[in-house]
């Protein structure tokens, strides 16, 4: 008895649906697989070049985050904390602590979103510019301790529990403080000196010519990084020159960018030094223009760079 055409088109059609069903999971599966696990990692960065970032998790393991124009950097903001203020990508420097979300292996993500606490942005800063506090920020310290003495007392026990963490986190911290601050670890490819007016920020044509050779140089130079830290003489109130001293990186870390086409990712934080590492004695005038500078330098690291990997080729 021969089936009715009727079931015979039904079941063409389940037939045709099931194949339809399996190509749509198979095509899932298949970018799935070439895009790599979805990765969320925390951890202390330990290195930096210009694509990547090396992350040490609190196990132990080294994780390598490759950064892209996508990726996204922000601190949580408001009472739920559920929304994020934009960072720059130059925030990501080494000591600083940052949760990451992306796309990978264990070893290897590409990141989509990077996130870290503002506290920890401003101890990873204050740690890479070498600063101490000045005195108007001692005694204001001071007094907080004085009047959060009952709070500190009552957080004794808290304390205690995370006092094991604490010192590892700052060993990790100091361990990474001195790897991006010691040049053996790095080569220097090109660097230059940028001098400033007197309550000044803006730079000298000779000057911006000088950058924009630097920049020629640094484009093309597989994981380079370059970083900038900006003085000021001693003149005026330490805290006025701490300002003085950022808006003057600020001012090269922008040429760079708009003029010389340097990509954002590429610049480290800006060091804001103020008055500290003087290059020549502030009490004569030459001395002081001296000490009116920004110093800019084309990095190298050779570990990260040995390990880095172009993001196009992770999972």
């Amino acid at each position: 008895m021969k089936p009715a055409k009727g079931n015979l088109m039904k079941q063409g059609k389940r037939i045709a649906l099931c194949t339809a069903v399996l190509c749509i999971v198979s095509a899932g599966l298949a970018y799935g697989a070439s895009n790599g696990s979805q990765i969320k990692v925390k951890g202390l960065i330990t290195g930096r070049d210009g694509e990547n970032v090396t992350l040490k998790t609190s196990t132990g393991s080294v994780v390598m985050v490759a950064l892209t124009d996508d990726t996204k950097v922000g601190t949580p903001k408001g009472l739920l904390r559920l929304r994020h203020s934009e960072q720059s990508v130059t925030a990501l420097i080494p000591g600083l602590a940052i949760e990451v979300v992306g796309t990978g292996t264990e070893s290897r993500v590409v990141a989509k979103s990077i996130k870290f606490e503002k506290n920890d942005l401003v101890l990873a800063e204050t740690i890479q510019a070498g600063l101490t506090p000045t005195k108007q920020q001692a005694a204001a310290n001071k007094e907080d301790i004085s009047t959060n003495k009952e709070n500190i007392t009552a957080n004794k026990e808290q304390g205690a529990a995370n006092q094991e963490q604490i010192a590892t986190n700052q060993q990790d911290i100091q361990d990474t403080t001195k790897r991006f601050s010691q040049l053996s670890e790095y080569d220097i490819k090109s660097k230059a000196v940028v001098y400033f007016a007197t309550s000044s920020s803006t730079i000298s044509n000779s000057d911006q010519e000088a950058l924009a050779l630097l920049a020629q140089s640094a484009i093309g130079l597989t994981g380079y990084i370059i970083q900038v830290k900006g003085y000021a003489d001693s003149s005026g109130n330490a805290a006025m020159n701490q300002e003085l001293s950022m808006d003057r990186a600020q001012a090269v870390i922008a040429f760079l960018l708009q003029n010389c086409k340097i990509p954002l990712r590429h610049i480290v934080a800006p060091g804001a030094m103020g008055e500290v590492d003087p290059k020549a004695p502030n009490e004569v005038a030459d001395g002081r223009a001296e000490n009116r500078r920004v110093d800019v330098k084309v990095l190298v690291n050779r570990g990260v760079a040995g390990a880095s990997a172009d993001p196009a080729t992770l999972p």
